[in-house]
């Protein structure tokens, strides 16, 4: 089974407020991005922090479960670890995406899976237009590197870490925008 692991965990601290709450166009950025994986996945877990209920509320009605960082101050590594440890055990592969990415193109996940059935490889990470993004599919195997992270850097050491199990999907579209700031999401309602 194919997973993926959405990181809504995070403070929003240069946004000045939940971001992932925020309306885009009728429903909570975090929503978009939830429902961009689903039909891709077997089983989404969900990572929250301190807007738990928020988050909650955000995706009632889809088909996700949830996964509390009970210490979200401590960064990214730590809510993809939160998510990773609360996978099924039949889990094949998990895609982790972030929660504040609604822009994502439709085509990059299925994209990640068919490099990653064509590869073999334990991580597929995309690059777009030269620059690495996200999401990135991790094989079972990498699971246990994934639950020993910690601080903010996030997956980036574990793809660094051996580059001959990394397979680099070249995509001829900009990078996803995170919502970051208010302008970031003043940015996606001009799309």
């Amino acid at each position: 089974m194919i997973a993926a692991v959405v990181l809504a965990a995070g403070f929003a601290r240069r946004m000045g407020r939940q971001k992932l709450l925020l309306d885009l166009n009728g429903k909570p950025v975090v929503r978009w991005s939830v429902e961009a994986v689903l039909p891709h996945v077997g089983d989404c877990v969900v990572v929250t922090g301190q807007d738990e209920a928020g988050v909650r509320a955000a995706l009632d009605g889809l088909a996700v479960r949830f996964a509390v960082n009970p210490r979200p101050q401590d960064g990214q590594g730590s809510s993809i670890a939160a998510g990773v440890a609360a996978l099924k055990p039949w889990t094949a592969a998990v895609a982790v995406v972030l929660g504040d990415q609604p822009r994502t193109p439709a085509s990059v996940l299925p994209a990640l899976l068919a490099a990653h059935r064509a590869s073999g490889k334990a991580i597929v990470a995309p690059s777009y237009r030269g620059t690495g993004g996200t999401p990135v599919l991790f094989s079972a195997e990498v699971f246990p590197e994934l639950t020993a992270l910690r601080g903010d850097e996030g997956a980036r050491a574990v793809v660094a870490a051996r580059p001959e199990r990394v397979e680099t999907l070249a995509l001829d579209v900009a990078m996803p925008p995170d919502v970051d700031t208010p302008e970031d999401f003043a940015r996606l309602h001009v799309k």
